[in-house]
């Protein structure tokens, strides 16, 4: 594919027509303010992780994962480097849509579905009902998805409203590498165990644990792709000293190995 940079302005044409399916693939280049479509949107990236947030969340984006973004969700995308490539295709809501599409969520790509991506690179622009085959085949890469996305991953975090919250996340991310006990935490704060508790079910709707291993995973995602660290120096970083423990963490929040994310980490660049 030649890379060209995103043309900020093609979003303006994403919703001109109600009844289109539109393709664009592009180099990034830079963030993409705040914005949202008419059209359900299918988000796949090349080069880099994608960091997506909503009013509510900040997604983590990596290589061979997408995301399904559903209609009026406002939202910005901002790339790990100018020279991310994003595929997207923007579909019309159908009668046959399911709860699926009523939610974003990001899901791990198979092999079939980087083929599928790949066919609809020769695609620019809006696809109407009228062009066929090409509409057919289109808009069966949307009924397909539910069935090849059984696995939803949680590589994203909310955002907590509360201020002393805040800047208990804020110490988290900048003390990554230590093994920082819930009580140490709290001694910290000066706040209760008890409390604190709470204040992480109610503004993040989950534990302490959930949140700093989810926070640890997706730093690693971002150091294994963009500062190309060895999965050992990557489990070092984000307080692992026991690399089976690091492994079988990573396997089980983003759904495979650190050694095979490596692997594949390089695939269509």
């Amino acid at each position: 594919m030649q890379k060209e940079y995103i043309d900020k302005y093609y979003m303006t044409e994403v919703d001109t027509y109600a009844n289109s399916i539109y393709c664009h693939h592009a180099v990034m280049g830079e963030s993409v303010t705040e914005h949202s479509h008419e059209k359900g949107q299918f988000l796949y990236t090349e080069g880099g992780v994608v960091f997506l947030k909503t009013a509510e969340k900040s997604y983590f984006l990596p290589a061979r994962h997408y995301i399904w973004i559903p209609p009026h969700v406002k939202h910005s995308i901002h790339p790990s480097s100018p020279e991310v490539v994003m595929r997207n295709l923007y579909f019309p809501k159908y009668s046959t849509d399911t709860a699926f599409f009523d939610k974003v969520n990001i899901y791990p790509v198979n092999d079939l579905l980087i083929e599928l991506i790949m066919f609809t690179n020769r695609w620019n622009g809006n696809i109407f009902p009228e062009e066929e085959p090409r509409y057919s085949i289109a808009k069966a890469f949307k009924l397909i998805l539910p069935e090849l996305s059984q696995t939803e991953l949680p590589l994203a975090l909310p955002y907590p409203k509360n201020e002393k919250l805040k800047q208990i996340i804020t110490y988290l991310e900048q003390n990554i590498a230590e093994n920082i006990s819930f009580k140490s935490l709290a001694e910290h704060f000066d706040i209760s165990e008890r409390t604190l508790a709470r204040l992480f079910q109610k503004e993040l709707a989950m534990s302490y644990i959930q949140y700093f291993t989810i926070l640890r995973m997706l730093t690693s995602l971002k150091l294994l792709l963009d500062d190309k660290l060895s999965v050992n120096e990557v489990a070092l970083r984000v307080g692992y000293n026991s690399l089976p423990t690091f492994s079988n963490t990573f396997n089980k929040v983003i759904g495979v190995r650190p050694s095979e994310y490596v692997k594949n980490r390089n695939l269509l660049l």
